[in-house]
């Protein structure tokens, strides 16, 4: 895979500059949330003096402007330092600005032998069971959109009401850097509210201002998928509340607080 193929290129230790893969589907100059998402969670999981034996198992994001495409500083916080759990803040700032997305991550300490397993609900159909489906129409050719495969079970792009699509990314979130199975979460979950829309795309704006997802296992695999709905109160508040799987079965859940409004 060419080095160019990636959703971001390292400046340095803390800084980023991110390519046309990470526009998203609305403006030509802001990223889609999910590549600064799993960004900033690779920067809660592995800061400088980040405890190994601690993983984590729930991050809520505030999104507080789009993401533009230009470099990125992450910076990182410990708010808690606990023998069980700890609270790490990330935020991410484009160059000559303020931040634009925080991420506040709550680490578990993991056993040392392993207890006891409680399996939660039935799988999924696999990806392998199904055709690659395309996004909703893109009025530009590379970004998000071309930068993830995407195959459904339940619904499509183009359909109103729930969905349930299988993710996975085309290329690494940093080039030249392995892939972490927490990237390909993070980098799927915000894709909930558009997998699982009830309203008009070209009518309707519903926009995710945040993103809260919980981790029971440790995902496993290339795949991600989310299996989400969708409600809308009338005064314009929605939430998008998914399911997240590997091809080994649940992983958690995501949410996303939406702001809806006519165009």
């Amino acid at each position: 895979m060419a080095e160019h193929q990636a959703f971001y290129k390292r400046i340095s230790a803390d800084r980023f500059s991110p390519t046309e893969h990470t526009r998203g589907p609305w403006d030509a100059g802001s990223q889609h949330a999910g590549p600064p998402a799993a960004l900033l969670g690779r920067a809660l999981e592995e800061r400088p003096g980040a405890r190994a034996d601690m993983r984590l198992a729930r991050v809520t994001y505030e999104i507080v402007r789009p993401v533009p495409i230009r470099p990125l500083e992450v910076t990182t916080t410990v708010l808690r330092a606990g023998r069980g759990v700890e609270i790490v803040e990330a935020a991410l700032t484009p160059e000559g600005g303020a931040p634009v997305m925080f991420a506040r991550g709550l680490r578990v300490r993991t056993l040392d032998e392993p207890g006891p397993a409680v399996a939660e609900g039935p799988r999924v159909p696999s990806p392998g069971e199904t055709a690659e489906t395309p996004f909703f129409a893109v009025p530009w050719e590379v970004g998000y959109h071309t930068s993830m495969d995407t195959r459904f079970t339940e619904g499509t792009f183009r359909e109103q009401g729930p969905g349930t699509c299988w993710m996975r990314m085309r290329m690494p979130l940093v080039a030249g850097e392995e892939v972490r199975p927490l990237d390909r979460v993070l980098v799927a979950a915000d894709s909930g509210n558009g997998i699982s829309n009830v309203l008009d795309f070209e009518r309707h704006v519903f926009v995710n201002a945040d993103l809260t997802v919980h981790l029971h296992r440790h995902p496993a695999g290339e795949w991600v998928c989310v299996e989400a709905r969708t409600s809308v109160d009338p005064a314009g508040i929605g939430l998008a509340d998914a399911r997240l799987h590997d091809e080994k079965g649940p992983i958690g859940r995501s949410a996303q607080s939406l702001f809806v409004a006519p165009r």
